[in-house]
């Protein structure tokens, strides 16, 4: 009996992918573990491996296609003896044709072209979402998933429609834009408004949205959103909206470290120490002298962690990814050293693991290297902090009563004051530029 692949979950939160590349063309005969396919998600690409060994009998989804949803069936395998007869009569459960995939895309983009004016009332409807939930496939009162495009579904939830109660006419029942219209000509009932809590009705009315401001005139090129865009834009502007940020700032000298750093990269050519990694080793060091700050915010409690686990942000193109030093405690600077440049690099290009770039309660963004003196970072959600680092520079300082010459860095602490207080952040600041200050400690 063919076999069919379908679209997989690379994350917990992944709903739908871009299918990038086709390692594989139809009559190649596959094995277990051979690459089948590159997928592209938001925050990286990653290959598609075969569970099973037969004949790739037909691709469903061609190359390139984006907005594939997850499960979506993307190719059939023919098992050993089988003809390609066999799919003549053969439906994969949920297959959707490339052509409607590729028209209901682009339906989806000339409908994502819409001015500010026209999606406001849309976002005004939208139901906030947490930084690790995504929403899952709409279903029925019975629990069937409910098969239908994006499109379709946005333009249901803008007019209120339950999908229930709509006939798709597209391939296998699938639910299009037409039927959606069609379904709001002829009056299908909305979904059941929820009941409202007494809690939700003595709550203040949303103010009205603001007018959109017109663009400025000139010709312009536009550039379509990739999906880590997406999802940057998405997770910043909740991080600004939902965690109250507070700010601080120190002074932190660095010439013993740069010393040390000197001295250590001269012992052997086996590694090459950063003043980042210092950074990286000081701040698992400093929350494990602080471990109320290694926590992140639950909703209805506060969860700390064991480990001091430390995102680094890193620049791609497109964007920025966070992989994480776990257990940076428990590790010394070359190993840092070291663990840093594999991550960067598989980062930069796109074939970092989920669980590699997933977790941490604690990040830190250095922008040195560009001459940036001092900057405030958003916070990540759901992390409690992160820490912004400037650039070394040889500044002016008072020591012993007179003037003197010392290189500094500023560092400047986001904190979401939910989860920590302005002492609490103060004393792990303490703590960090002791280490800085003084990096034989985070030798011990």
């Amino acid at each position: 009996m063919p076999i069919t692949v379908t679209m997989p979950a690379l994350s917990p939160t992944m709903t739908e992918g871009k299918l990038a590349t086709w390692h594989v063309k139809e009559g190649d005969r596959v094995a277990a573990g051979d690459v089948l396919a590159e997928i592209e998600t938001d925050k990286a690409t990653m290959e598609v491996e075969a569970v099973d060994e037969g004949t790739v009998g037909k691709i469903l989804i061609p190359g390139g296609t984006e907005n594939v949803a997850v499960n979506t069936p993307i190719a059939v395998l023919l098992e050993e003896g089988e003809e390609a007869s066999a799919l003549e009569n053969y439906e994969a459960k949920g297959a959707v044709p490339p052509e409607a995939l590729e028209s209901e895309t682009k339906e989806a983009a000339k409908a994502a072209k819409k001015p500010e004016a026209e999606e406001a009332p849309a976002e005004a409807k939208a139901a906030p979402r947490s930084a690790k939930d995504s929403a899952p496939a709409p279903r029925s009162g019975e629990g069937e998933r409910i098969f239908s495009s994006p499109l379709a579904r946005r333009i249901a939830a803008d007019e209120g429609l339950d999908l229930a109660n709509i006939t798709g006419s597209g391939p296998h029942g699938r639910i299009v834009k037409s039927d959606v219209e069609a379904a709001l000509r002829s009056g299908v009932p909305a979904k059941a408004a929820a009941p409202e809590t007494p809690k939700a009705a003595a709550a203040a009315p949303a103010p009205a949205a603001a007018a959109s401001v017109p663009l400025p005139g000139g010709d312009y090129t536009e550039i379509p959103l990739s999906g880590m865009r997406k999802i940057i834009a998405r997770r910043l502007t909740e991080s600004k909206q939902t965690i109250p940020h507070f700010y601080l700032t120190i002074e932190c000298e660095l010439d013993k470290l740069l010393a040390m750093r000197k001295e250590l990269n001269a012992r052997s050519d086996d590694y090459k120490i950063s003043v980042n990694d210092f950074i990286i080793r000081a701040s698992a060091l400093a929350l494990r002298k602080v471990p109320a700050a290694n926590a992140c915010w639950g909703g209805d409690n506060i969860l700390q962690y064991k480990d001091f686990d430390i995102s680094v942000a890193v620049a791609i193109e497109g964007g920025l990814i966070t992989p994480v030093v776990r257990r940076a405690d428990q590790k010394g600077l070359a190993t840092i050293s070291a663990e840093m440049k594999e991550l960067a690099g598989r980062a930069r290009a796109q074939k970092l693991l989920p669980e590699e770039y997933q977790g941490g309660c604690f990040s830190i963004s250095n922008l040195g290297m560009y001459g940036i003196r001092e900057f405030s970072a958003v916070i990540n959600p759901p992390q409690a902090a992160i820490l912004a680092v400037g650039a070394g520079e040889m500044r002016p300082v008072v020591r012993d009563g007179a003037l003197a010459i010392a290189t500094m860095m500023s560092v400047t602490l986001s904190c979401d004051h939910r989860v920590i207080d302005g002492a609490l952040g103060a004393e792990l600041l303490k703590y960090f530029r002791g280490y800085i200050e003084d990096p034989l400690t985070m030798l011990l």
